[in-house]
């Protein structure tokens, strides 16, 4: 027998039940996994495994350390690892939303390192190029026994570091601060590749502002340059204070050995950080250089401008009197007058041309 739907008061449509609103799924966090893997005494376990199972199994057996890699996380999915992970929701926040400021920060027994990265773009010349560093970041959790790395930047591939690492397993042994240290020390060594490409393109800078071949200095290519290497000092500089962090003897967090490795890679840095400040003055100072070498550029045109203006006022003015149509005027008359008056004008334009050329007006 079919059910006959109750109508509502005064004859209203049937009123109808409230469904139950669908439950939110969360997204899955393995989309933005890389690779993930356990580490026991350096050697990587064989199979593969979530970041779940990986960090029950370390911590049932007490032995080794997780290494997960993610690349662009979404808030949903560093959520869950953050919660797996037990990670602050400070840090969890900072993961998602990238453009931070090198920085070492430490919650409870995990430590959260922020590294900007720099790539060179190529160009065919200063001229033509729109870009001369892309920048990316990295952010790596060290914990007692798991080490997570985030990035951001489709230049910030740690694959290649992965394998380097795993065929050095007595690196491996030391611990999460170890992988920390391995991403340290590869942000720091493309920074130096970076300064040495760009020497190239200032000694070309320099170059083109001093040389005495070219008669005209297009300006642009050196704000461009300038503006590439404050982007890249703002990336490199603030990373000097989280280094004397991990490198400070009072830090129970690193291991003494992961230390030393790390005071090569401030070592490192200075080195990068002196570049980028001489590379700041040399482009400043070329700056000043071009744009007086530009006032001279337009100081000379106008002189030669004014110069043929000059010239050019002597037939105007003398053709202006006689044009003026009065009938007792200077030699109007005479069957010489007009020669004369030609004669005269050629003459003045000639002497003028003179003068303004041995005054280097012209």
């Amino acid at each position: 027998m079919a059910t006959i739907p109750r109508s509502g008061p005064r004859g209203l449509p049937p009123r109808r039940e409230a469904q139950p609103s669908p439950k939110k799924v969360p997204v899955p966090a393995a989309r933005a996994v890389v690779d993930c893997a356990v580490y026991v005494n350096g050697h990587r376990q064989p199979g593969r495994i979530s970041y779940r199972d990986a960090l029950a199994q370390v911590r049932a057996s007490g032995e080794g350390f997780v290494w997960v890699g993610l690349h662009s996380p979404d808030d949903s999915q560093m959520t869950d690892v953050g919660t797996t992970f037990g990670l602050h929701e400070l840090v969890v926040e900072d993961a998602v939303h990238a453009h931070q400021r090198p920085k070492l920060e430490v919650y409870d027994d995990t430590q959260f390192l922020v590294l900007r990265t720099v790539q060179y773009v190529e160009h065919e010349s200063m001229a033509k190029a729109s870009e001369v560093v892309e920048t990316g970041e990295i952010m790596v959790f060290a914990g007692p026994d798991f080490v997570l790395t985030v990035r951001h930047g489709e230049h910030t591939e740690l694959s290649g570091l992965r394998r380097s690492l795993e065929s050095r397993p007595e690196r491996l042994a030391l611990g999460p601060t170890a992988v920390l240290h391995a991403v340290a020390d590869k942000v720091v060594d493309s920074y130096l590749a970076v300064t040495e490409r760009m020497d190239v393109d200032i000694v070309a800078i320099e170059e083109s502002v001093f040389s005495r071949q070219k008669r005209w200095l297009d300006i642009d290519p050196v704000y461009l340059l300038r503006r590439e290497v404050l982007e890249l000092r703002r990336a490199v500089t603030p990373l000097s204070a989280p280094l004397q962090s991990l490198t400070a003897g009072g830090n129970p967090l690193v291991p003494k050995e992961i230390r030393r490795h790390l005071r090569d890679v401030a070592d490192h840095l200075t080195t990068v950080i002196e570049r980028v400040l001489e590379y700041d003055e040399l482009l400043n100072s070329l700056l000043q250089a071009g744009a007086a070498k530009v006032g001279i550029q337009q100081s000379t045109d106008m002189r030669k401008i004014s110069a043929w203006v000059a010239i050019a006022a002597v037939p105007t003015m003398i053709a202006g009197i006689y044009g003026m149509n009065f009938d007792h005027m200077p030699e109007l008359h005479q069957t010489w007058g007009y020669p004369v008056v030609l004669g005269v004008l050629v003459a003045v334009c000639c002497a003028l041309f003179v003068v303004f050329r041995r005054s280097h007006w012209l």
